[in-house]
């Protein structure tokens, strides 16, 4: 632990622990020049609580953002200059206050009386839904069109919130995909795009015909119900799930699968923003995910995770920079997804190993996919964030409809490649 930094960690703000407050923070871009400040970064991330990191990456010259408690700034930036790296304030006045899209709960109530009436007719593209309306519009799809559509509840969350996957079939498919998203709470414009990719299978297939002439898709919207809803409800940055522990809430869903559970990336305390949990699959939520993966693996070709945020399309390995031996067919379906974008929608998305582009992070569901569920092509979608990167996690909702028609492109692209190549 860095003496300096004690009284930040100290602090730790509502990002991590049990309160709930709304607190004021600054966020900051980092651009390390070297290794060593490149892993006084990463020590900072593992050892400090209150500090969240939400872009880092292993490389010099990459800009980092980190969110640090008001107060606490001073000493951060004096800690910093003593290694020769120049913080620069990215936004002054960030608040973890939930709500924060204009969300009043009288806009929300007349949302919701709309969409209770007319399901099939709302316009998730014009805003983020809360778990209660993602469950709803899941349910109308099952209904409106039984012949294409099964909704299945594979388990529930700590706070027993059902989690539903849709399948979505045409009938005799030869590959299946499994598609998750939302296994950070924060990370809304992750189901954000997995509902409009099953409104575009289900509601426009007359469209897409060669997506489902070939594969079925089985969609899990929602992998972090509780984490989802905390954040858009009282603490924005929620990351982790919301089942307690001793002295904190939450555990990193993403660091909390058993395949080299614990080693690089993931922090046994409680508090980290990455903390790993007590022992692999100690969630609920981690635990129907694995059921699924494990009970579908030996039939699904294709396993994809939505994150964000970040243009990346990322493989395993996430533990290590080491690349699995069949890496280049997950680059292969990868960099299809990606020059699509660039071609149509004009935008730059990274591709490579986790481990490599990022970090190492061990722990995930993208490693576990491939290598103990046995699914050939394991890839994480890191989608953008909103305007100039100051909306971090929570693009503005006006850029909903633009973002999601743009990974909708690249997950097209990414799945009839699978389908070319034969997996």
């Amino acid at each position: 632990m860095i003496p300096h930094l004690l009284l930040i960690v100290l602090h730790v703000i509502s990002l991590g622990t049990i309160s709930s407050a709304c607190t004021r923070a600054v966020l900051y871009s980092v651009t390390p020049s070297s290794d060593e400040q490149v892993g006084y970064l990463r020590m900072l991330e593992k050892t400090n609580e209150a500090m969240d990191f939400w872009v880092l990456t292993s490389w010099t010259g990459e800009e980092a953002h980190v969110l640090v408690p008001a107060g606490e700034d001073a000493r951060f930036k004096s800690d910093l200059k003593q290694r020769g790296i120049i913080p620069t304030v990215r936004n002054s006045n960030i608040t973890t206050c939930g709500n924060s899209n204009n969300n009043n709960s009288s806009t929300r109530s007349e949302r919701n009386a709309a969409y209770s009436s007319k399901p099939g007719s709302l316009d998730f593209t014009s805003r983020y839904l809360n778990h209660a309306d993602i469950n709803r519009f899941i349910d109308y799809l099952g209904k409106k069109y039984p012949d294409l559509v099964t909704v299945t509840t594979i388990g529930h969350s700590y706070e027993r919130r059902p989690m539903r996957t849709v399948t979505i079939s045409s009938g005799k498919p030869s590959k299946t995909m499994i598609i998750d998203a939302g296994i950070h709470g924060r990370e809304w414009i992750a189901p954000a795009t997995a509902l409009y990719l099953m409104s575009q299978l289900v509601q426009n297939s007359n469209r897409h015909g060669e997506l489902l002439a070939n594969i079925t898709w089985i969609i899990l919207p929602l992998v972090n119900p509780d984490g989802y809803e905390f954040s858009l409800n009282s603490n924005k940055f929620w990351r982790k799930t919301r089942r307690p522990a001793k002295r904190c809430v939450g555990t990193d869903a993403n660091r909390n699968f058993s395949f080299h559970w614990g080693e690089k990336g993931a922090s046994r305390q409680e508090c980290s923003q990455t903390f790993a949990g007590p022992k692999p699959f100690s969630e609920p939520e981690t635990q129907a995910l694995r059921n699924l993966l494990l009970a579908k693996g030996n039939i699904t070709s294709f396993y994809l995770t939505l994150h964000s945020y970040g243009r990346f399309l990322l493989y395993p390995w996430g533990h290590k920079k080491d690349l699995p031996r069949k890496w280049r067919l997950l680059d292969a379906v990868a960099r299809a997804g990606a020059v699509a974008m660039k071609r149509n929608h004009n935008v730059s998305y990274r591709v490579g190993g986790a481990a490599k582009l990022l970090y190492e992070a061990s722990g995930g569901s993208d490693d576990y996919a491939l290598a103990v569920a046995r699914i050939p092509v394991s890839i994480t979608m890191e989608l953008p964030a909103g305007g100039s990167g100051e909306s971090g996690f929570h693009p503005p909702e006006s850029q909903i409809s633009r973002l999601v028609e743009e990974a909708f492109t690249g997950i097209r692209a990414m799945a009839l490649k699978m389908v070319q190549m034969d997996v």
